[in-house]
């Protein structure tokens, strides 16, 4: 769904107020959660989102207006293909969006966000949320890219975050893991 379900946000609002990111990509942004969320607690960050479906910008009403404030750049792709210097960012958020696609996807993309563009680093933090229950899904709204693709367990996840290096803080709650990954120790 382009929502998201309440539990760990809190957790995460913590640490997004803590590390206070002047740069944001959020991929597969939906409705603009983390943004509607985020945004208020610091203020002059630049957000970009990633969203795969077209559709959503209009609906959802993603784009920065003067009335309103969502993303400031928005790119229509999948972000397993988009451009490296999109997560040459002081934070990447992939909410809810890692298990709409293969398991191997995903750890490539994870992989991509720490690496970044070939001339400079990538993301300094990723927050990451997944459903950690079985959580069955298919096509919502004219679009197959919200079908739940792989189940995600949060001990693979500990495991495949442990292998991208950095520090990692997590939150097991009773349907969805939270994950905060920081290049910084």
């Amino acid at each position: 769904m382009p929502t998201s379900d309440a539990e760990g946000k809190d957790w995460s609002l913590d640490r997004y107020k803590a590390a206070q990111p002047d740069t944001v990509t959020d991929i597969g942004p939906g409705e603009g959660t983390y943004a509607k969320l985020f945004r208020p607690a610091h203020k002059g960050v630049w957000w970009t989102a990633i969203e795969i479906h077209k559709p959503y910008v209009a609906k959802y009403k993603l784009r920065s207006t003067k009335a309103r404030t969502m993303y400031d750049e928005i790119h229509v792709e999948d972000a397993r293909t988009s451009e490296g210097h999109l997560f040459y960012r002081d934070l990447v958020i992939a909410g809810d969006v890692l298990e709409h696609m293969p398991r191997e996807d995903a750890v490539a993309l994870l992989d991509r966000i720490v690496e970044g563009p070939a001339d400079a680093p990538g993301a300094s933090h990723i927050l990451i949320s997944v459903p950690i229950i079985e959580s069955v899904q298919g096509e919502i709204d004219g679009n197959p890219a919200e079908a739940h693709v792989h189940q995600w367990d949060a001990d693979d996840m500990d495991a495949v975050l442990a292998e991208l290096g950095g520090r990692v803080e997590s939150m097991r709650g009773h349907t969805l893991g939270c994950w905060w990954w920081s290049r910084r120790g």
